[in-house]
């Protein structure tokens, strides 16, 4: 195993320190527990909360600030923070207005995200949740029951986070979330694995000719291996998947997510956004904003995945809204 590291222990808490060291005008950490919050925290507003294991950042830490999350909890590499986590941020980020949390549809995100929601409501906190699974790939996978969510749960921080900045009403806020979960597709691939600290030994293998097509954000399994195909080929594959499950008409418009999985070099996101525009835009489909770099990854894993959101008036509004958070301004 090579990695920039110390101890393998550590690698949490020192790139949380890290993190804040470099963004301080952003962010900071709270003393009880793993989250960050925003250091200009914003009174008066529905407050945002995610998070998930660590190693993909930015997600969900790299987010937090104006127009995006108020408090991202992170927990040990690919594990689920606890509830007590989660219940710790919901204190520290709380308003008259309520609280949302934003959990990506894995079983034990979902569970300890909804005790700590019940945890902060047995204090009367007001608080509601959402759940993102817009990966396409598979139905049911090793950590869910349904989708798995994945990059597209960057583009509901988003939108939530503007609608929020609105002064939204809590139902308001979280109907904004569920109109892009509605709306958002991914699908992603991978060349080579990718290692957690602890572990010291990459969660699968591949060979050197392999690629996994639909393969989740921790390595688990996809659709199928095969061998690896020219960049167009794959595209068209996870493209050709997104299409079929939500059908898009010639002047519909939609937003698009290229995100590398943390060793794809922008060269390849760029040849893989080239692609994308060419099917799109043949099917007389409008591309009205393209983000293409690293949102979620998965440590050191090689691939991407590519994330399409139909847009309708209010959705462009919102993702056109300011935001500055340390991985993202608008």
């Amino acid at each position: 195993m090579k990695k920039v590291i110390n101890a393998p222990q550590n690698v949490v808490a020192e790139m949380i320190q890290g993190m804040t060291l470099a963004f301080p005008n952003h962010v900071r950490k709270i003393d009880t527990a793993d989250v960050i919050v925003r250091t200009d925290a914003k009174k008066g507003k529905v407050a945002l909360i995610s998070g998930g294991g660590s190693g993909h950042e930015p997600s969900h830490a790299g987010f937090v600030g104006y127009g995006m999350l108020d408090a991202g909890v992170c927990g040990a590499v690919f594990t689920s923070p606890t509830p007590d986590a989660v219940f710790e941020a919901i204190k520290a980020v709380k308003t008259d207005a309520g609280v949302l949390l934003i959990i990506k549809n894995y079983t034990g995100d979902v569970m300890n995200f909804e005790m700590a929601m019940e945890m902060a409501e047995a204090e009367g906190i007001k608080v509601d949740k959402v759940v993102i699974d817009d990966d396409v790939a598979v139905q049911n996978s090793t950590y869910t029951v349904g989708r798995r969510g994945i990059a597209g749960t960057v583009l509901v921080h988003k939108i939530a986070g503007a609608k929020a900045e609105t002064g939204a009403s809590l139902a308001e806020v979280k109907a904004a979330a569920e109109k892009v979960i509605a709306n958002v597709r991914s699908m992603g691939m991978a060349l080579t694995p990718c290692i957690i600290p602890e572990a010291g030994k990459p969660g699968f293998t591949l060979g050197d000719n392999e690629m996994e097509v639909g393969l989740g954000i921790h390595g688990e399994p996809g659709v199928k291996r095969e061998e690896i195909k020219p960049a167009d080929a794959i595209v068209d594959e996870l493209a050709g998947k997104i299409l079929a499950d939500m059908p898009l008409g010639a002047g519909e418009e939609v937003a698009l997510l290229i995100n590398g999985l943390g060793s794809t070099p922008l060269m390849e996101l760029f040849i893989v956004n080239k692609k994308v525009n060419e099917i799109l835009t043949g099917k007389g489909i409008k591309i009205y904003k393209t983000w293409v770099g690293e949102y979620m990854t998965a440590i050191e894993m090689a691939g991407f995945s590519i994330s399409v959101l139909k847009l309708d008036a209010e959705l462009k509004e919102l993702l056109d809204a300011k935001a500055d958070t340390p991985a993202y301004k608008a």
